[in-house]
């Protein structure tokens, strides 16, 4: 099988490293892949895992190049002769829709969040099979599209057991974590994320503020770095915490790619999401595995992954009060069986086996049809 993935870049964020973890797995177990994006700084683990990455401006919304840069990804299919395309995004997806209109080529796609309901959005669900990583995407679609239930496959993200394992980790590193943003003796609460306004980390932030006079030896670890066109936002949360005046108690790490050990660093991981919900919310996951407990807004993926009281809460979309609240309740929380349970139910073995057999249905059954 000859699989070819297509997303608009390799550079942060859960579905880029999920498409890194499928290429590796999919070489593992004898598949051909190839991925296409516009590049990025994950882009050279595509070949160094055994797959092949070809590069394609395939995030660009610019309207007037789309004909051109349809015309070259048709040629890169042709080329490469996939078996069946994955795309993951909505500019890959209707760039897909006009290359394979000659091509005919099998097709499925992968519902990464909660877009605006809208015909440009719709691509997503056009997928012979559609992918949805968390019960809450799959009620979405069908609520906002209709998608045919004979069409949603609910796959989970997988966690990887060895690169999120607590017996391989680099005590330098975590020593040298600590050392260079002044975390020990501290209460420490870790957000990670591209930093970008859906994450919410000004919520994070505020509920900082509310809760360092009951937990004074609160830190906050935002991880993630920002785009080039979100840099703006990250200014913006500097002078929230300047005129907080936490500039002791919230730091900034930029991207970090030692995530297992971060995690381990941390008394407790935010997701804040406050205007639209995880799809599925992977750094909570990867969290759990390593077992560290989850504070996460109530709606989106983060229904699925946390359960009240056994491995962290839930609050209410843009509450700071609550959210403090919680963090002081964190500090005096101890969890136990965290990993064991996010292991069984987000294992990257069956997140790679389920997509396979997603595959395989299409491959052996439906006649393949152009996204309309």
């Amino acid at each position: 099988m000859h699989i070819l993935q297509i997303l608009p870049a390799l550079d942060e964020g859960g579905v880029e490293r999920g498409t890194v973890e499928l290429n590796r797995e999919f070489v593992r177990r004898g598949v051909t892949s190839t991925v296409v994006s516009s590049g990025g700084r994950l882009a050279e683990l595509i070949g160094r895992d055994g797959g092949r990455h070809v590069g394609l401006d395939v995030k660009s919304k610019n309207l007037l190049t789309v004909p051109s840069r349809a015309r070259a990804l048709r040629r890169i299919l042709a080329q490469e002769q996939p078996d069946l395309v994955h795309y993951r995004s909505r500019v890959p997806g209707w760039l897909f829709a006009f290359a394979n209109r000659t091509l005919h080529l099998p097709f499925v796609s992968t519902v990464h969040g909660f877009n605006s309901v809208s015909a440009y959005s719709r691509i997503m669900t056009a997928g012979q099979r559609v992918i949805c990583p968390s019960t809450a995407v799959a009620d979405y679609i069908r609520a906002q599209y209709g998608t045919p239930e004979e069409k949603i496959r609910l796959i989970p993200r997988g966690i990887d057991p060895q690169q999120f394992d607590p017996g391989r980790l680099d005590p330098a590193f975590m020593a040298e974590f600590r050392r260079q943003y002044g975390l020990e003796g501290r209460f420490v609460v870790l957000g990670v994320g591209r930093v970008t306004q859906l994450k919410g980390y000004d919520v994070l932030i505020r509920a900082t503020a509310l809760a360092r006079g009951r937990l004074p030896q609160i830190k906050t670890v935002i991880v993630g770095g920002a785009e080039a066109a979100r840099a703006g936002y990250g200014r913006e949360l500097q002078r929230l915490v300047e005129s907080l005046g936490l500039q002791e108690h919230v730091v900034f790490t930029g991207s970090q790619s030692r995530l297992a050990e971060i995690y381990t660093c941390g008394q407790v991981l935010v997701s804040s999401n406050s205007a639209k919900p995880e799809a599925f919310g992977r750094a909570m996951a990867e969290a759990l595995a390593m077992g560290c407990p989850v504070i996460a807004t109530r709606f989106g993926g983060a229904l699925d992954l946390v359960k009240e009281g056994f491995n962290g809460w839930l609050v209410d979309p843009g509450d700071a009060a609550g959210l403090s609240d919680r963090l002081v309740q964190a500090s005096q929380a101890s969890f136990a069986g965290l990993r064991e349970d996010a292991l069984a139910r987000f294992s990257l073995d069956s997140m790679v086996t389920r997509t396979l057999a997603v595959y395989s249905e299409v491959l052996q059954g439906a006649t393949p049809a152009s996204p309309k």
